[in-house]
């Protein structure tokens, strides 16, 4: 939704249990909307909507400064420990129509850890494929959380796609190499949520601010 001076940009998380999608919608947000703990066990187990302050003068457009506010929908993580696809996926499938039903979705995000290999058979990608429909492609980026591991690693961000999984490359080649780095050393929540803000922006006026809409 958008008017002359004003944006609002809606956001939906994905990803598997302890992939960092709730501490990543905080940090999206400026809040602590969501529950966002360590647990051998899912956490989130219902979806929810956050919305952020307003972001004053964040961008220009059409020579005229524009206030964005973000409005993030944290899903449960997938697989979940407690809850079946079934009921997962009907979960995300109603909270998609009720929140974005008319304004509709500008990004999906699949948050992934990096750290943590993406294995086709226990991906959430086959849900935001089902769920987004045949054009998921265009409206889908990769938020990897942890991003400091590897810098740990003795890494650059280079060199680690270079080693990925052909599971993730074929994912990344997917959706035009829409991805982010969440790193937490070192930068402050604000440094880390203008970054990623910036980039997400990016990704949506590649995508001419269209949005998908859902029934």
């Amino acid at each position: 939704m958008m008017d002359s001076n004003k944006m609002t940009i809606n956001l939906v998380l994905f990803g598997m249990t302890q992939s960092g999608k709730s501490s990543a919608g905080n940090i999206l947000l400026g809040s602590t909307d969501f529950h966002s703990s360590f647990a051998p066990c899912s956490v989130t187990k219902d979806c929810s909507l956050g919305r952020s302050c307003h972001f004053h003068s964040f961008m220009r457009r059409g020579g005229q400064e524009v206030t964005l506010q973000v409005q993030v929908l944290d899903t449960p993580g997938y697989p979940h420990s407690r809850l079946s696809k079934k009921h997962v996926k009907q979960e995300v499938r109603e909270a998609l129509a009720h929140h974005f039903g008319q304004e509709g979705l500008h990004l999906a995000l699949l948050v992934q850890r990096v750290d943590v290999p993406l294995c086709e058979e226990s991906s959430p990608v086959q849900m935001i494929q089902e769920l987004l429909g045949h054009a998921w492609k265009n409206y889908t980026a990769i938020l990897f959380t942890h991003a400091e591991k590897i810098e740990e690693a003795g890494l650059n961000e280079d060199e680690y796609l270079h080693e990925a999984s052909d599971t993730l490359l074929t994912l990344l080649n997917s959706i035009q190499c829409r991805y982010i780095f969440q790193y937490k050393k070192g930068n402050s929540l604000n440094e880390q949520r203008l970054k990623i803000l910036e980039r997400i922006i990016e990704f949506i006026k590649e995508n001419c601010y269209q949005v998908l809409t859902f029934k």
